[in-house]
């Protein structure tokens, strides 16, 4: 057992609380309710870090209300997520750096998400290890709006398992109830921990903890990346009896919704799960990971966006901004066969690209002196040049030829392609 007594004075300690200080720094964000930036939180805590430190060590410390703000989904909903203050994140990243290595040693293996060491690539992985070892029936369990609806009492009870020192779990709790600000109106938090708060990831994995080590004792092959668990199978007939009884756990244990409309059953090729789907290599006779349609639309909407003729900023600014979005997606799907999808990415930027620079030239007279200069013959320079609309013409052989693919890699376009090989050898 954690040797309780030090706890409250572990989260209080200079050190800890340095170290929080620096974190909430380091991840910027937006100012709470009370409106302080994080570059407000120095000069406050140097007039006011004793009596914060005193309030917390006595118990009368009191968090404010977080601030929703609503992110737009995919399907058209929204994701509440709640910012506390910049304080109140300091004080929860503090909690958070005590709390976390004693829960870490009690973590399952298995638990991937908002973990040191873990991310959700390795999830995807063990989950296609699963696969290749015969377990290719996946119970794909949706949470529904797992973050708004835990219950406090119940999460209390689990951290109390552990935790002995009546004043973390008091702290803990006056975060939970805290409230929330929807515009002037404050609505109290009687469930839920909200989305965006420092200690949120940590407090979620403890509640799922208790679903992994339940799993574990069913001795059913599971992973999971925060509230996003697949459990695989042998069997169709397994699936149906694992997503009944495993449902009724959550929901009667856990004191958690089950979403039934969007959890379901279904081969490896049919699921989503964390932005990758799988597919069977016949002549090898295993699974392997690849990135989902919806995954592949994303980035492509995106990019098309970064390519828009209508943004009026510099080429440059743009291939900048292209190249983060490519890197960053390449980064995440590397694990899986994307060869294909990075070579369709490159063919439509660079025919919008060439879209964006035949507009930045503007007048017939520019881009003719430019298809020259680049090496076309005058002819078919003046042909494109006084040609209208920009879809065919910058499919054409005059202008694919002036601003080929190395002349657009030197104007600093990342080629999705070459990237992928480098980072994936």
């Amino acid at each position: 057992m954690e040797k309780q007594s030090t706890i409250i004075e572990d989260i209080l300690s200079k050190d800890n609380l340095n170290r929080a200080y620096q974190q909430v720094i380091k991840n910027k964000g937006a100012a709470g309710v009370d409106g302080m930036e994080c570059e407000g939180l120095l000069s406050h805590l140097r007039a006011n870090g004793t009596q914060l430190r005193e309030s917390v060590r006595n118990q009368s410390y009191k968090p404010m209300p977080v601030k929703r703000v609503e992110i737009p989904k995919e399907d058209g909903s929204k994701r509440k997520l709640g910012i506390p203050t910049v304080k109140d994140r300091m004080i929860q990243q503090a909690i958070s750096q005590v709390l976390g290595p004693i829960y870490e040693r009690k973590f399952h293996a298995n638990s991937y998400g908002f973990r040191p060491g873990k991310s959700a690539q390795q999830a995807v992985l063990k989950a296609v290890e699963y696969m290749n070892e015969g377990y290719n029936w996946v119970v794909d369990l949706d949470l529904e709006k797992f973050f708004d609806t835990v219950n406090h009492d119940k999460l209390i009870s689990i951290l109390n398992k552990e935790i002995k020192d009546g004043k973390v779990l008091s702290l803990i709790r006056k975060f939970l109830v805290s409230g929330v600000m929807v515009g002037e109106q404050m609505e109290e938090t009687e469930i839920g921990t909200p989305q965006g708060g420092n200690l949120s990831p940590l407090l979620a994995n403890i509640i799922l903890n208790e679903l992994d080590w339940e799993l574990e004792k069913r001795k059913l092959k599971f992973v999971r990346y925060a509230d996003d668990c697949i459990i695989l199978v042998r069997s169709q007939k397994a699936a149906n009896r694992v997503m009944e009884s495993i449902t009724r756990y959550i929901e009667s244990k856990l004191i958690l919704k089950v979403n039934r409309k969007k959890s379901k059953i279904g081969r490896p090729t049919e699921i989503k799960y964390l932005g990758f789907t799988f597919y069977n290599q016949f002549k090898e006779k295993k699974y392997k990971a690849k990135a989902h349609e919806k995954s592949i639309q994303k980035v492509v909407k995106r990019l098309k966006l970064l390519t828009s003729r209508k943004w009026s900023v510099n080429n440059a600014y743009k291939a900048q901004k292209i190249s983060e979005v490519l890197r960053g997606w390449i980064n995440y799907f590397k694990i899986g066969s994307i060869l294909t999808v990075t070579r369709k990415l490159d063919r439509i930027l660079r025919y919008r690209f060439r879209m964006c620079i035949w507009k930045h030239w503007k007048t017939p007279q520019n881009k003719f002196r430019n298809l020259v200069k680049l090496g076309v013959w005058e002819g078919n320079a003046a042909k494109a040049a006084w040609s209208h609309g920009y879809a065919r013409i910058c499919r054409s052989e005059a202008v694919c030829y002036a601003i080929s693919n190395a002349r657009l890699a030197k104007f600093g376009l990342l080629s999705a392609e070459t990237y992928f090989v480098q980072v994936s050898s």
